[in-house]
């Protein structure tokens, strides 16, 4: 049976580009954590200053949409920066604190924050969650990525896990959200894996 969903493509995005749509990117961020508009609203200062910060990258997922007349247009659909962490961010600060000592010295240093990574729940399960994360690492000099996402069963953290990441730490709560998050560690480059797109 031929798939007729409509063809994504997975691109970097130019800086300005993301700060001028990032409204835009930011509602599937909400989408995507179950965060209601007001957490969304507050995340928008916080992301455009991230896109300040040394080694900022960032990919996009764009899917096809009919625009009438038989014309095509493009929405996106999904999305993730990061950038490399450093003493006195938040996140770094926050992610130190909940290391030990041996293993914030092995990860820290020169690491790269995958900061934000989302579809919109719409384009889940296709596997556009897998070509954003290496799409977003691939060629950067640095020789660890790092994150956090909510510990617990979801196709993310299954996904983390498929492509390299090991835990790191389990159940720490970030200031201003009361569910746990796992930190998670990967070595770089990561080597995609020959499965089937059933991840986000």
């Amino acid at each position: 049976m031929t798939d007729t969903r409509p063809a994504t493509r997975v691109i970097e995005l130019p800086t300005p580009w993301l700060r001028e749509h990032m409204h835009e990117a930011l509602i599937i961020y909400g989408l995507a954590m179950g965060y209601d508009s007001a957490v969304v609203a507050g995340r928008y200062g916080y992301a455009i200053q991230h896109t300040e910060r040394p080694g900022f990258r960032a990919v996009g997922a764009f899917a096809e949409t009919g625009a009438g007349g038989g014309e095509t247009a493009e929405q996106l659909v999904g999305f993730g920066y990061g950038y490399v962490v450093a003493p006195g961010q938040w996140w770094h600060d926050q992610v130190r604190a909940a290391l030990d000592r041996r293993t914030a010295k092995k990860w820290l240093p020169d690491a790269f924050e995958v900061c934000e990574l989302h579809v919109h729940p719409d384009h889940q399960s296709r596997g556009l969650g897998r070509r954003l994360l290496h799409a977003l690492v691939a060629d950067i000099p640095q020789p660890t990525a790092l994150l956090s996402t909510p510990d617990s069963d979801t196709k993310a953290f299954r996904l983390y896990h498929a492509d390299g990441f090991v835990d790191l730490a389990r159940g720490y709560h970030f200031p201003g959200d009361s569910r746990p998050f796992a930190i998670l560690g990967a070595r770089l480059p990561l080597h995609p894996q020959d499965r089937a797109p059933t991840n986000s």
